[in-house]
């Protein structure tokens, strides 16, 4: 299989693309192990999600990485989006709109049945995308074992 043509789009002086060798794992790292949902999250953890994902990154025109979406997909049924941001010093301008965009049209996502997201504070946001509620949440399960790198092992 021929790997997948790169997806880049320029929006005010940004690039938003999803090149994987343009991702900086450490910088992705440094945001994540401070963000609500990732505290403490080890690099090594990283490094493996963003290895297995697709990853949309927003680089300023210097090419520093300042922003994230990744995709967990089989790229055929089901997405799930999720260590989404924009660093502080550059939100108010527009991009995380313009990576929902890149996202919601991008060719290996189109043909995905489900895409899902779960947030605690950007409803507006994606509601935009068209983002709704579960429809069903009756028929929804979820295991959860939230930042099992925080938990130390019972003793033996």
């Amino acid at each position: 299989m021929e790997p997948a043509a790169v997806q880049e789009t320029r929006v005010d002086g940004y690039v938003i693309s999803d090149d994987p060798a343009r991702l900086d794992v450490a910088a992705i790292h440094a945001y994540l192990t401070r963000s609500y949902w990732a505290a403490g999250v080890p690099r090594d953890l990283v490094e493996r999600a963003v290895r297995n994902s697709l990853c949309i990154g927003l680089y300023t025109g210097a090419g520093e990485q300042v922003g994230l979406v990744r995709v967990v997909t089989d790229a055929a049924t089901f997405a799930w989006l999720c260590d989404v941001y924009v660093l502080e010093a550059h939100r108010g301008r527009g991009l995380a709109k313009a990576m929902m965009r890149t996202v919601v049209s991008h060719p290996r996502l189109q043909a995905v049945r489900r895409l899902t997201l779960a947030t605690r504070d950007a409803h507006g946001l994606y509601a935009q995308f068209g983002f709704r509620p579960v429809a069903r949440p009756e028929t929804q399960m979820e295991k959860r074992q939230p930042q099992p790198w925080q938990q130390t092992p019972a003793p033996a």
